[in-house]
């Protein structure tokens, strides 16, 4: 078995070939044997019209058989036969021959002919009958002359002269061809195995056998296609190792400044520098960095969870709910920490005929308008408002419920809102806070566990808008 594809194709091109040839050189056969017989039976036929008008004189005279036996040896010389064509249209033999099948139906008029092919003594001979004038019932019906039957020798005799000469235009023609199409189709693929093998070792890019990236597209249509789907995976993979890498800068970062905290202060109460007051300072930093390396660990949990089970494993328990209520919980839960902070927290009234139903699973819900208030509160300086929205929107063909929470703050860098829901994600230090940097990302994932999504903008003159879309009918599944 060939294992190269260039190997199968050219051997594909070969068997083309030969079955190609096969079948003109076996139409050509027939059209050659037929023009051989032809040639023949012209001949034959020929040779009756010089013979026949002897026949008649000999019938005359009344020295047939002395004729015809004359003019048999005469044509035996040449290679031809004559035998008689009896009243029953049976051949008649001279000599030598034995007697044949009727070749003769109907009475044949004189110096008329007819063609055929005949078999005697299990050989094939071609014939002419030529009719005969009968002026006594000795009279022949009819004479045929005769000659073996060689169109078939001949033909094949043509083909071995001129199947050579085919045999190397076609090789001529068609190897140049194959190697042609086998070239447009191994080199891209070669040059894809060559990429794909380079893909785990870094890239496309980290690849110097490669070349520049992505992949040209050449090649035949599905090859091209195949080049395209890898140049998308590669793309995807290049940028999912560039955000992996970035996931784990920050991640390193997240943690560097809790265990910093914890080791000193641990160390300071271990030495005894830290005692009273001091201590129980330390203590209470141990404690806060800790919860907040408990927080970091739980919420890269829930976001794989959710990302990677799917609403019907996450254990989402969905409810019908009031907007207007889960809001004003909401509002009610950071409005101390709003004051605190100097900052005014407000739900905007809703516009007439709003419709706050809706189902969706209350601590999701709770969860999700907790992270956006917590972020926008983070990102808001002193002396600015954080207002939360609703309204009545659509996603896709479904009715759905859009929760909005805008604040004053500086808002996301030009062209980075959607890298907000990213985890670890930081923007500029105005607006990070103090978070682990995953709270937009579980509120993308709950939104979409829900069917619906989540996304960010600016809002003019400064600020920044995050909005929840839910369906109203509840998560897929639950209509």
């Amino acid at each position: 078995m060939l294992r190269s594809l260039r190997a199968r194709l050219l051997a594909s091109f070969v068997a083309l070939a030969i079955v190609v040839l096969v079948a003109v050189g076996g139409a050509l056969f027939v059209v050659l044997r037929g023009l051989h017989a032809d040639a023949t039976t012209a001949s034959l036929d020929a040779l009756a019209g010089s013979v026949i008008p002897q026949v008649r004189q000999a019938i005359g005279s009344g020295d047939l058989r002395g004729a015809i036996l004359d003019v048999r040896d005469t044509l035996a010389a040449e290679g031809y036969d004559v035998m008689i064509v009896g009243a029953d249209g049976r051949l008649r033999p001279i000599a030598g021959l034995p007697v044949g099948d009727p070749i003769l139906s109907t009475d044949l008029a004189a110096g008329a002919t007819q063609p055929g092919r005949v078999v005697l003594d299990g050989k094939p001979y071609l014939y002419v009958a030529a009719g005969v004038r009968r002026v006594a019932a000795a009279a022949p019906k009819a004479l045929a002359f005769l000659t073996p039957d060689r169109s078939a020798a001949e033909a094949l005799g043509d083909l071995g002269r001129a199947i050579p000469a085919v045999v190397l235009v076609t090789l001529l023609i068609s190897t140049p061809l194959a190697w042609l199409l086998a070239r447009t189709v191994t080199r891209p693929l070669r040059r894809l195995a060559a990429a794909a093998a380079a893909l785990p070792a870094g890239g496309r890019a980290s690849s110097p056998a490669v070349g520049q990236a992505p992949l040209p597209l050449d090649g035949p249509t599905e090859v091209r296609d195949l080049t395209g789907t890898f140049n998308a995976m590669a793309d995807e993979l290049d940028e999912t190792r560039r955000r992996e890498a970035e996931l784990l800068a920050n991640l390193r970062h997240d943690l560097r400044t809790p265990l910093t905290v914890i080791s000193g202060f641990a160390t300071a109460l271990r030495d005894g520098t830290a005692s009273g007051e001091a201590a129980a300072s330390a203590a209470r930093a141990i404690e806060e960095e800790a919860g907040r390396l408990e927080r970091l660990v739980d919420e890269l949990g829930d976001i794989e969870r959710l990302r990677d089970a799917g609403a019907a494993a996450t254990g989402l328990r969905p409810e019908r709910l009031d907007a207007l209520a889960v809001i004003g919980a909401t509002v009610e839960r950071f409005v101390d920490r709003a004051e605190r902070d100097g900052v005014t927290l407000v739900a905007d009234a809703p516009p007439a005929g709003f419709d706050p139903a809706f189902t969706a699973d209350p601590l999701a819900v709770e969860r999700m308008l907790g992270n956006l208030v917590e972020n926008a509160l983070a990102a808001t300086p002193s002396g600015g408002t954080v207002r939360i929205e609703q309204r009545t929107t659509t996603i896709g063909p479904r009715p759905a419920i859009e929760i909005d929470i805008v604040d004053d703050g500086p808002g996301f860098p030009p062209g980075q809102a959607e890298r907000a829901f990213e985890r670890f994600w930081r923007a500029e230090a105005s607006r990070a806070g103090g978070g682990t940097g995953l709270g937009l990302a579980i509120v993308r994932e709950l939104a979409r566990a829900h069917g619906g999504e989540a996304e960010a903008g600016n809002v003019r003159p400064h600020g920044a808008r995050v909005r929840v879309v839910l369906p109203r009918g509840g998560p897929p599944g639950e209509r």
